[in-house]
């Protein structure tokens, strides 16, 4: 007797078409999410290139370099803080165009450079001043206009009525490239300096700063209170309505609008306890009440994933409920209970709504010191740059989504990490 399909005869011409029927809807469905998946792709790619397209320049920074002679009769030797170094840097500056002569030329000329030039040559001076009476190269960077022009966002061939860089001007700057006094160095100021009215030395490092304490505080508040929850209510709480419309507010709680929680805080945080405006401890805590429903829920999906063996092997040699969970399962469903919790973190760093109404959208030029100081974060420099007037703004608005990418990335990334770090197979 052998064995094999069976006769054509055998089957119906109807089954047979609905088995064709079947498999061509298997191989649309297969299309289909193929399609969305190449639709999602290309959306995605088309977003990132266009951040880059418009923010890669905003990495770089164009500077002028020029001898400047600090003179000890304009700087106070005790004290180098005090002195006219605005004069000093015109001067020096004006020196290298001998021809230019009249006031109004002279002030266009000093346009060129950035109006934080005389401070930053003070600090410099301040922390050295043994160069006083000394001739330096001073390296500084241009105005925003000038630099827009030598990164090409204002051509040469526009007519003079309608940019902001006149004839004259353009003319001065190509006698600088002449003497290869003009560079373009990767802009260290982008993620060192503070927030500035002056888009060339704005700078992300008090929004990172910010940004830092706000999620460390929300880590150190969410992170143990969630993890505690999750356990009680997965392993200890008992069964009734009273628990029954804890998840359920729990599992509401999770897809509620970020800015109800920015509300929340603020007429909690601010409103009766009185807490400083813009600090990121308020942050911080206002962002902890919307990561500690994600860390919940993840945290008790993690508990089911231990497999009851481990707690039956555990209590049958003896040991407590409490030593069971933190003995044996809490440490497996660390994996789980890491990722999430990083998710959720990386969640809150994107944030803005809630930091919006806390007042995080302060104009800070220092970074803070504490977790009581002002204060912003990335997703509110970013909306405070994108409405700012200023051309500059817009690429540094565009470089500021990519470093904020970066570091979402960088939090999955290690929530990844984790996971197959510590993960276990059963």
């Amino acid at each position: 007797m052998t064995t094999g399909a069976a006769p054509a005869s055998f089957v119906s011409d109807a089954a047979l078409k609905r088995l064709q029927k079947r498999k061509a809807a298997d191989r649309r469905l297969k299309y289909y999410g193929l399609g969305a998946i190449g639709i999602a792709l290309l959306l995605l790619a088309t977003l990132v290139t266009s951040l880059i397209i418009t923010g890669h320049t905003a990495f770089l920074q164009t500077h002028v370099t020029y001898p400047v002679y600090l003179d000890p009769a304009k700087i106070d030797a005790q004290d180098p803080d005090k002195g006219n170094y605005r004069s000093i840097v015109r001067d020096s500056f004006a020196a290298l165009f001998p021809d230019v002569t009249g006031v109004r030329e002279k002030r266009a000329l000093s346009d060129i450079l950035t109006s934080a030039a005389p401070y930053i040559l003070r600090d410099k001076v301040v922390a050295d001043p043994e160069l006083i009476g000394e001739t330096i190269d001073f390296t500084v960077p241009v105005s925003d206009p000038f630099d827009q022009f030598m990164k090409g966002n204002i051509k040469r061939e526009t007519a003079e009525d309608d940019r902001r860089v006149t004839n004259q001007e353009i003319a001065w700057v190509d006698r600088l490239m002449a003497d290869g006094r003009l560079s373009k160095p990767f802009n260290t100021g982008l993620l060192t300096n503070a927030d500035s009215r002056f888009p060339e030395m704005a700078g992300l490092a008090g929004a990172i700063t910010g940004s830092f304490f706000a999620l460390l505080v929300c880590f150190l508040i969410s992170f143990p209170t969630g993890i505690a929850a999750a356990v009680y209510l997965e392993e200890f709480a008992p069964k009734n309505k009273f628990t029954d419309l804890i998840e359920v507010n729990i599992n509401n709680l999770a897809a509620v609008p970020s800015v109800v929680f920015g509300l929340l805080g603020l007429a909690v945080f601010l409103g009766t306890f009185g807490l400083p405006r813009s600090a990121p401890l308020v942050g911080g805590m206002t962002l902890a009440l919307m990561t500690l429903p994600t860390i919940i829920i993840t945290t008790r999906a993690s508990l089911k994933a231990v497999p009851p063996s481990i707690r039956e092997a555990a209590l049958g040699i003896g040991a407590s409920k409490h030593q069971v969970m933190m003995h044996h399962v809490v440490p497996l469903a660390m994996p789980g209970i890491l990722t999430g919790t990083i998710i959720g973190l990386a969640q809150a760093l994107g944030e803005t709504a809630p930091l919006l109404l806390i007042g995080m959208n302060a104009f800070i030029t220092s970074p803070p010191g504490g977790i009581l100081d002002p204060s912003t974060a990335l997703p509110t420099q970013i909306f405070i740059w994108a409405d700012s007037p200023e051309r500059g703004f817009v690429s540094r608005t565009s470089a500021a989504i990519l470093v904020l990418l970066g570091f979402l990335i960088a939090m999955n990334a290690i929530a990844i990490y984790l996971r197959r770090k510590f993960e276990r197979r059963w």
